[in-house]
């Protein structure tokens, strides 16, 4: 082990232990080569904001948002990032560099790569992402994007996935509704829609993805699998889900407790949300109304549990409809009780495979059956991606 001075740049000047393998010169983002999941940032003249009408539309604090993500599969694994950004910001604009890493089925959550402070991964990885966040006023100008690179390295630590079904929190749930509306990552808000939304970046799928997804339990007993296509409520940067030691803002309060919850129960940074908005209800997750009245069968706000999927280790798969939302079922067949359904994209953990009522779906025909929970089972007619699943 030694100390190198890896980076000096505009954005990150900082000193990390790495091991010499683990020295890399930097990757030259290709900022007109872009994911399929970006959105509304143009890149024709270095990346700034496009004309769409995206929005954290939870959250609603007056700024219209986009995001670029730049794939890369490093030559050696990695976990900490270092970025040099050439911009352009305008006062009262914001531009932030995000990293996130793929670990056999499922992405880290992103990391920011922050002045002085490197973006640490779990563990090292070779499969990354690079995501730029721009946002702005509706009466200021973008911040544009003319430049970056990013240099890998490894540093001693890590985190694992504390369980194998994820993290798991009592929050206060709030209908989304906006209909209409185009949230965080470009998805147009639809009638009766199924997805989340939780107040952080961190935790933002792409659209028509559910790298970050939930399972939200009601006290009824019915559960709702979504993925989380908006960020907000109230705030945007409070990941309160994570692990001690880890959170984004608000290092003061325990994990699972939302900074809103606090604000509003306790007086909490008085009072008030990190807009300065006085919190009215202390909601820790927006649910699309699909989700909240068909899903959960609620008919008010309420307290549930929601269990963060991609924080979890048992084998993950990927709900595949032709559009619909899939049901769960008490057992497994199609005559079983409904107890509640997994919108498309969501992610789900796979407890165990059982044999069942043959179904024919948008992955082929089978009489495999995944238990998600307890009593809740869906066809594996309908679920991608899950490389093995243990026998029930």
């Amino acid at each position: 082990m030694k100390t190198n001075l890896l980076a000096c740049v505009v954005l990150v000047c900082s000193l990390l232990t790495v091991t010499p393998a683990a020295a890399a010169t930097a990757w030259q983002v290709d900022l007109s080569r872009t994911a399929a999941s970006s959105t509304n940032v143009a890149t024709g003249a270095g990346g700034r904001l496009g004309s769409a009408a995206n929005q954290a539309a939870s959250a609603d604090p007056g700024l219209r948002t986009g995001f670029a993500v730049y794939p890369h599969r490093l030559a050696a694994p990695a976990n900490a990032f270092t970025a040099e950004v050439r911009s352009s910001v305008p006062a009262g604009a914001e531009l932030a560099v995000d990293v996130r890493g793929r670990s056999g089925d499922a992405w880290s959550e992103w990391v920011e790569i922050r002045p002085g402070q490197p973006g640490v991964l779990p563990e090292p990885v070779t499969d990354i992402e690079v995501r730029a966040v721009l946002s702005a006023p509706l009466d200021v100008p973008s911040p544009t994007l003319t430049g970056l690179s990013v240099v890998p390295a490894t540093v001693p630590g890590g985190r694992v996935r504390s369980t194998s079904v994820g993290l798991s929190y009592s929050v206060f749930a709030t209908r989304e509704g906006l209909v209409g509306r185009t949230t965080a990552n470009g998805h147009r808000v639809a009638a009766r829609d199924h997805f989340v939304a939780l107040p952080s970046w961190r935790g933002l799928s792409g659209r028509d993805t559910g790298d970050y997804s939930v399972r939200v339990c009601a006290a009824n007993g019915r559960c709702a699998w979504a993925p989380v296509w908006d960020v907000g409520p109230w705030n945007t940067r409070d990941d309160y889900w994570a692990e001690a030691g880890q959170r984004q803002e608000w290092h003061d309060l325990p994990p699972g407790k939302p900074e809103a919850q606090a604000a509003h129960q306790d007086g909490y940074n008085g009072g008030k949300d990190q807009f300065g908005r006085r919190v009215a209800n202390p909601a820790g997750i927006d649910l699309a109304d699909g989700t909240f009245w068909d899903g959960l069968k609620l008919k008010t706000n309420a307290w549930v549990t929601v269990t963060y999927e991609w924080t979890g280790a048992n084998p993950a798969g990927y709900v595949n409809t032709p559009g619909d939302a899939l049901n769960v079922r008490t057992a497994p067949n199609s005559q079983a009780a409904i107890v509640g359904i997994a919108g498309n994209h969501a992610q789900v953990r796979i407890e165990c495979a059982v044999a069942g009522e043959q179904v024919a779906g948008s992955e082929g025909t089978t009489n495999s059956w995944y238990r998600l929970a307890a009593g809740m089972f869906v066809s594996a007619a309908y679920v991608s991606g899950p490389r093995t699943a243990t026998a029930c």
